[in-house]
């Protein structure tokens, strides 16, 4: 199998676990539509392309490496004129968070295609809502002989440094892995509603799919060994 990392950071993300009017949630972690939708905006399917289900196949697995901080933001809409006709709709987003991605298949060049086009989009590529855009060009790595779970394991801590230094009392962290439930077929599975049926927004549906969480523990750069220092220093935690 070959698997294709994929780092997603942005000041703001969203991936949603509920889509109504009035709130719309977002999960902690990248679903695995959303990667497929993100695939599928590079590869320049339009929304009721056909092949968008094959993405479905792909193997996936998303490794947190920065915890988000929640934001709720709110816009107030006008939908019927006259009275009572203004409504608020909340949404959530995800601050600050760094994730890494991992999609596979035995089919390599098609992993190879999926590489070049998130290098080179056809539609503007967003994590989760369209204003939610990259920090800039994706960081990718490819990987032969691997799959996405092994592949997880393999990568670098991704946090920011200013994250890195916030743990500098911890020489390790554990970074927790949620992957395809076939991935992890030892571990305890669950169900999500996040296998995409379609993204045609006059019948945007999904089907149910099986998932196993892991983890995996990466070093600390930044980590500090202070268990000697009896130094107080009111002011250093600002």
């Amino acid at each position: 199998m070959k698997t294709l990392t994929i780092k997603l950071t942005s000041p703001l993300q969203s991936y949603g676990d509920e889509a109504t009017f009035l709130r719309r949630t977002s999960g902690s972690y990248p679903s695995k539509s959303a990667i497929v939708g993100m695939v599928a905006a590079a590869l320049g399917y339009s929304r009721d392309d056909a092949r968008i289900l094959k993405l479905n196949e792909l193997g996936f697995a998303v490794r947190i490496d920065q915890v988000g901080v929640s934001l709720t933001d709110f816009q107030t809409v006008v939908w019927k004129k006259g009275k009572g006709g203004t409504k608020v709709s909340y949404r959530d987003y995800l601050q600050d968070a760094v994730f890494v991605v991992a999609i596979g298949s035995d089919d390599d060049a098609w992993i190879d295609a999926i590489h070049y086009a998130l290098l080179h989009p056809h539609f503007q590529l967003f994590l989760g809502r369209r204003a939610n855009v990259p920090a800039g060009v994706l960081e990718t790595e490819l990987f032969s002989d691997i799959d996405p779970v092994a592949a997880l394991k393999t990568v670098q801590w991704q946090a920011a440094d200013w994250y890195r230094k916030k743990h500098r009392n911890h020489s390790s962290m554990i970074l927790d892995i949620i992957a395809d439930a076939n991935l992890i077929p030892t571990n305890r599975t669950q169900l999500v509603k996040d296998e995409v049926g379609s993204f045609d927004q006059r019948n945007r549906y999904f089907e149910y799919r099986g998932i196993a969480l892991d983890s995996v523990e990466v070093t600390n750069n930044r980590f500090e060994d202070n268990r000697d220092d009896t130094t107080h220093d009111i002011m250093g935690s600002l």
